[in-house]
């Protein structure tokens, strides 16, 4: 057999989220205070540009991560933000660079770099923003570029440029005007900026997507129908390399999913609020009107949706879903035949055949028997973080259809007498059990020890850990425990902890289409921001 090339990811640090945190970091080296009017910051980004962040606070963006419960019963101390009340920051990616460096034969190294500028209005004297560029994010470049780079300075459009070059050829840009500091890996990418300055091109605010953010809101983001189409190709290389080790399969997965993501997402916005609960993001991702009417009837609410749904998943579990559909069948089915529409006949039935290793992990062969065979409401988990020890819980409406949807190896055997009894498959992996009318299976680790809880009760099992409201009308609701971000925050941002105190942060996101598309909500202590910075501790 030929050799499989497999593409490795090989952790990379990027100046995109590690800007934000060389902001976290220098904001008391120098000080940023507002002493001005807010800046529209839509008017000095690129109208081409495929994702946009932006906030108009920094310091009331980055503060409730350190104000959250984890992170102030474990770090000894926390940054202090006081010094960016006021800056103003908006990123726009205007690409996507993709580059290979063969390992062997059989591997190579891949890394996505995004194509990006900065843009913060510091609010400060333009002195003080020139010192800023030139000392702290000299500094930093220098952190990620892992040596001191050559520096050239000069003057262009009026303002004071930078040019960081590493050894290995990497750059980095910057630009201060007055009170602004442009920074970007990308010296077009700025230059498209200093166009709309001249009145030469459209900012993004001519594309008319981009509403003036809500002064609730602590950051917002949008991604344009070209950023979903670049993005897709990205996700669909990601996942075909980690779906299986057989090249075949990894092409079909590079190849059908970009397709399938690109024909039913136009584009997506975001926008993260501060609450009671916890930091809120709220994703709205629109799909083609036909595509979103669909769904809109198919994958309706049972509006059932609530805690009770987590009460006989223990307490301890990583991560658990519950579905709570009028007519799952219905629901998955629909999902096959929109996927199938967009694609050619061939590509169809590679997705339907393709759709069943998503149940597999359960021990279910059949999932289309098994869904007209169990109650539309069900829950899905994992006891493990790395997703490896997965289970289902459902209620059985037709014990016969059930039998024949699952593996081979989990069928009751003719004429057995025991039909509750623990069933394993005979690599000892899958398993499966009623209990009534219950059906539980997947992982065997996983089923026996929810057979020896037996949890029961409102407040059982994870249910009695969830600290959030949880919207009766979700079609989905995943529930979370993390014990990483935390850590990874904290040696980040505080740059020490309590030791080897651990610490679980929790997430709750609900799922419910639309007829425009998805409403995707997140409550958890870190949010969206956290997380981005979190993930410059594993590079």
């Amino acid at each position: 057999m030929a050799a499989k090339r497999r593409i490795i990811r090989k952790s990379r640090r990027s100046l995109l989220p590690g800007l934000l945190l060389s902001l976290c970091l220098c904001a008391s080296a120098v000080n940023l205070g507002c002493t001005s009017k807010s800046t529209d910051m839509r008017l000095l980004v690129p109208a081409e540009t495929l994702v946009y962040l932006e906030t108009n606070d920094l310091a009331a963006a980055l503060q409730p991560i350190v104000e959250s419960k984890p992170f102030r019963e474990v770090a000894k101390s926390k940054p202090d933000f006081s010094a960016l009340k006021g800056v103003q920051l908006a990123v726009a990616v205007t690409g996507f660079e993709t580059t290979e460096e063969k390992l062997t034969d059989e591997s190579s190294v891949g890394r996505v770099q995004p194509r990006f500028v900065a843009i913060a209005d510091t609010h400060a004297w333009n002195w003080q923003a020139v010192a800023f560029a030139e000392t702290k994010l000299g500094g930093f470049v220098a952190d990620v570029y892992g040596s001191e780079p050559t520096l050239e300075k000069s003057d262009k459009s009026g303002g004071k440029y930078f040019v960081w070059s590493a050894r290995d050829g990497r750059k980095a840009y910057a630009l201060v005007i007055d009170s602004l500091i442009y920074f970007g890996n990308d010296e077009t990418s700025i230059d498209k900026c200093l166009a709309i300055k001249r009145n030469e091109a459209d900012s993004i605010v001519k594309t008319g997507k981009i509403q003036p953010p809500d002064p609730k809101t602590l950051a917002a983001g949008y991604i344009s129908t070209d950023g979903v189409a670049q993005i897709a190709n990205i996700a669909g290389l990601r996942f075909a390399s980690e779906s299986s080790d057989e090249s075949e399969i990894q092409s079909a997965v590079a190849g059908i999913l970009p397709r399938l993501i690109r024909n039913s997402i136009t584009e997506v916005s975001w926008q993260a609020r501060r609450t009671e609960e916890g930091i809120e993001d709220k994703f709205q991702i629109s799909m083609p009107p036909d595509i979103a009417n669909v769904f809109n009837e198919t994958m309706a609410s049972s509006g059932n949706a609530g805690k009770s749904s987590f009460q006989s998943v223990p307490a301890d579990a990583s991560t658990a879903t519950s579905y709570n559909f009028k007519n799952a069948h219905v629901a998955w089915r629909s999902l096959l035949l929109v996927a199938q529409k967009q694609t050619d006949p061939i590509v169809g039935e590679a997705i339907a055949v393709f759709a069943n290793f998503l149940f597999e992990p359960y021990g279910i062969a059949n999932p289309e028997i098994f869904l007209s065979a169990i109650s539309s409401s069900f829950t899905t988990g994992n006891s493990s973080p790395d997703g490896e020890k997965p289970f289902v819980i459902s209620t059985v409406t037709d014990v016969t259809k059930v039998e024949s949807s699952l593996d081979s190896d989990l069928r009751r055997p003719v004429g057995s007498p025991e039909f509750a009894r623990l069933r394993k498959s005979e690599d000892g992996d899958l398993a499966m059990l009623y209990l009534d009318a219950t059906f539980i299976g997947g992982d065997a680790e996983s089923v026996e020890r929810l057979y020896a809880g037996r949890l029961n009760g409102p407040e059982s099992g994870l249910s009695g850990a969830i600290r959030q409201t949880i919207d009766p009308k979700a079609l989905t609701v995943t529930v979370g425990r993390d014990t990483t971000t935390a850590m990874q925050l904290i040696d980040i941002m505080a740059h020490e902890g309590r030791g080897d105190t651990g610490v679980i942060s929790t997430y709750l996101t609900e799922t419910r289409f639309t007829k425009t598309g998805i409403e995707r909500r997140t409550v958890s202590d870190f949010g969206l921001i956290g997380w981005i910075i979190a993930q410059l501790e594993q590079n």
